[in-house]
C-alpha cells in the first residue's frame, strides 16, 4: 500500500513537472513569436523609411537637373559668331538697306531745256519745245504718273494710231496734271521753240533715251522763270561720268504688242 502511494506521488510530481515544462515551452514560444512579429514590424518600418528616402533623393536629383533651354535660332547673314578662348559671343550687325538713288526731271521753260538729275548731279540735258503764249506750259511740281510706248493719240473726237502722223511720237510720259506730259513729236523742227499746246516735246532719239532713264513716280519740277538752280543746271556742262552712269543703268523696254498699246488723251493738237 505504501508502495502504491509512493508511486502515485511520484507520478503526480512527474505530471506536474511535465506540465510546467509544457507551460514554460509555450511561454518561450509565445515570447519568440511576439519577438519575431516585433522584428518584422521594425523591418517593414525600416523598409518603408528607406523607400521614402529613395523617393526623396530621386526628387532632389531630378530637381537638380537643369530644365532644357529653348533651341537658339540659326544665325542670319547679318549675325556673326565671335569665338574667344573662354566663351562664345554672338554679335548682331545691323542690316543696312541699299541706297536708293532718286532721279528727278527739271524743266526750264525760259531755257526750253529738260535735265535729268540724280543725287545733285546732272546726268543728261535735252532741248524741248514748250507751250506758246496762247497755250502755255504749266509750271510747278509734278510727278510722272504713266508711261506709254508707241501710244495712240486722242484729242476730243480725233484719234491717231502709232506712226509718223502721231503728234506724240514714239514715247509718252504723263504728268500729274491731266492732259499734259513729256512726249515725242511728228514735227521735229518744233523742238527748241515755243510751239506746243502746253506739253513738252522732244526729238525722237532724245525722248526714247529719256524714257529709259525715268520711271513712274519720279518728280518733275517745271520752272517758268530762270532762277539760280536752273542757271546752275543748264549753264554747267554735263560731265562724262554722269552720262556714262545714265546709259549704264538704262533698261531696254519690252516690245509693244497690240495688248499693251496705250491711248493718251492730251492737250496736243
Amino acid at each position: 500500500m505504501r508502495r502504491l502511494v509512493g508511486i502515485s506521488s511520484k507520478t503526480k510530481k512527474a505530471a506536474m513537472a511535465l506540465i510546467a515544462v509544457v507551460i514554460c515551452l509555450t511561454s518561450i514560444h509565445m515570447a519568440a513569436a511576439a519577438r519575431i512579429a516585433s522584428l518584422r514590424r521594425q523591418q517593414e518600418a525600416l523598409e518603408q523609411t528607406a523607400l521614402s528616402g529613395q523617393r526623396s533623393g530621386l526628387g532632389t536629383v531630378l530637381s537638380a537637373i537643369p530644365a532644357p533651354t529653348p533651341q537658339q535660332p540659326s544665325l542670319t547673314s547679318a549675325q556673326q559668331v565671335e569665338k574667344g578662348p573662354a566663351n562664345n559671343k554672338v554679335s548682331t550687325t545691323p542690316v543696312i538697306p541699299p541706297t536708293v538713288h532718286k532721279r528727278h526731271i527739271v524743266i526750264s521753260i525760259a531755257d526750253r531745256k529738260l535735265a535729268v538729275v540724280e543725287d545733285g548731279k546732272v546726268l543728261r540735258t535735252y532741248p524741248i519745245a514748250v507751250g506758246t503764249r496762247h497755250t502755255p506750259s504749266p509750271d510747278g511740281d509734278f510727278v510722272i504718273v504713266n508711261r506709254a510706248k508707241d501710244p495712240v493719240y486722242r484729242h476730243r473726237d480725233k484719234e491717231i494710231p502709232p506712226g509718223k502722223d502721231n503728234p506724240l511720237g514714239t514715247r509718252w510720259m504723263g504728268l500729274s496734271m491731266k492732259g499734259y506730259g513729256i512726249h515725242g513729236t511728228n514735227v521735229q523742227s518744233s523742238v527748241g521753240k515755243a510751239a506746243s499746246h502746253g506739253c513738252f516735246r522732244m526729238r525722237k532719239e532724245d525722248v526714247e533715251e529719256l524714257y529709259t532713264l525715268v520711271q513712274v513716280g519720279d518728280d518733275v519740277r517745271v520752272r517758268r522763270e530762270r532762277d539760280a538752280a536752273s542757271a546752275q543746271i543748264f549753264d554747267a556742262p554735263v560731265n562724262a561720268p554722269a552720262m556714262t552712269l545714265a546709259k549704264a543703268e538704262a533698261t531696254p523696254e519690252p516690245p509693244v504688242t497690240a495688248a499693251t498699246v496705250t491711248t493718251v488723251e492730251t492737250t496736243e493738237q
